[in-house]
């Protein structure tokens, strides 16, 4: 089985570069490395055993469904290994990928281990990077066997999964009417259901995702998010990203319309960021905690109104 690893790139230049360290030092090299450059120049990057091939898509007018889809389409391997630019693969990552394929068809997500701000500073260092990764509270954890059974769409996730190429084409690809941040990954999953494609979390393969400063939610793609939503919504009849939408509903920014969708009512502002902001000592930001934060002002904003009031003689 050959494999080629695919990723797409956008600045972070460091992130990419350290990804191609962590394929330098896989058990099983990959075929190649297929890197969709959604800038105008391309990167300089290690010499490598395998071949690296930059598909130049430019600064302008790709969204990120689009390149990844251009990657697949340029891959020339059997099964495609996806990663998000922020990722070094371990060096047994397409080894899991490559065994866990040749006994389960469909969709398999390996796993992801968090890095803290300047883990890799000194370079590429997985016993460091094994000791300090956490796993994301949100997420899963490795399943008992090989593989186990995901059985909610919802869950399918970009940053590290593998496939055939086969099922990449049978399932058509990711929807590029997705623009922005918020939606294309859980369209994806929902797609790979109703093509009764299996959906497998992978143990092992893991990936160790480099910091970089985020905000969850992303309030900072208010905009791209519920556009998003409503494409979504249309197109399966059901709605996504619910536990966003609430958050920025706490937060006074959208509400809903008569025909059930969203409305901006105001742009977000400092203190938005900052409840949202991912902060240096944190490894990775959570919607999770921010949602739960902006639920107990709620509840207590409830009872104060429900108080009754005090009179004085």
């Amino acid at each position: 089985m050959t494999i080629s690893v695919c990723t797409l790139a956008h600045g972070r230049d460091a992130h990419l570069t350290n990804l191609v360290h962590g394929l330098n030092h896989s058990n099983r090299p990959p075929c190649e490395l297929v890197v969709a450059v959604m800038q105008d120049t391309r990167y300089e990057l290690p010499a490598t055993s395998f071949p690296i091939r930059q598909v130049m898509l430019g600064s302008s007018g790709f969204c990120l469904a689009e390149a990844r889809n251009l990657a697949a389409q340029s891959a020339r391997s059997d099964l495609l290994v996806f990663l998000d630019v922020d990722c070094i693969p371990s060096p047994g990552l397409l080894e899991d990928y490559a065994t866990a394929s040749a006994f389960n068809d469909g969709v398999l997500m390996g796993e992801v281990g968090y890095l803290p701000k300047g883990a890799t500073n000194a370079g590429i260092d997985f016993a460091k990077f094994e000791s300090v990764a956490v796993k994301h509270s949100e997420r899963a954890g490795p399943p008992r066997g090989m593989v186990g059974k995901c059985g909610d769409y919802r869950c399918f996730w970009s940053l590290n999964f593998a496939l055939r190429a086969n099922t990449f084409e049978q399932l058509g690809g990711f929807d590029p009417r997705y623009v922005g941040y918020g939606g294309e990954d859980t369209d994806f999953g929902r797609t790979i259901v109703s093509k009764n494609v299996p959906l497998w979390w992978a143990r092992g393969a893991k990936a160790y995702h480099q910091y970089h400063k985020h905000h969850m939610p992303p309030v900072h793609h208010l905009d791209s998010v519920l556009a998003n939503a409503t494409i979504f919504a249309d197109k399966w009849g059901e709605p996504t990203m619910q536990h966003w939408l609430r958050a920025f509903r706490l937060m006074g920014l959208i509400e809903r319309d008569d025909s059930g969708g969203w409305i901006k009512l105001q742009e977000p502002r400092e203190e938005h960021l900052a409840l949202t902001r991912q902060h240096e000592h944190q490894p990775y930001a959570s919607s999770s905690v921010v949602l739960e934060q902006l639920e107990a002002q709620a509840s207590l904003g409830k009872e104060a109104s429900r108080a009754p009031a005090t009179t004085f003689a």
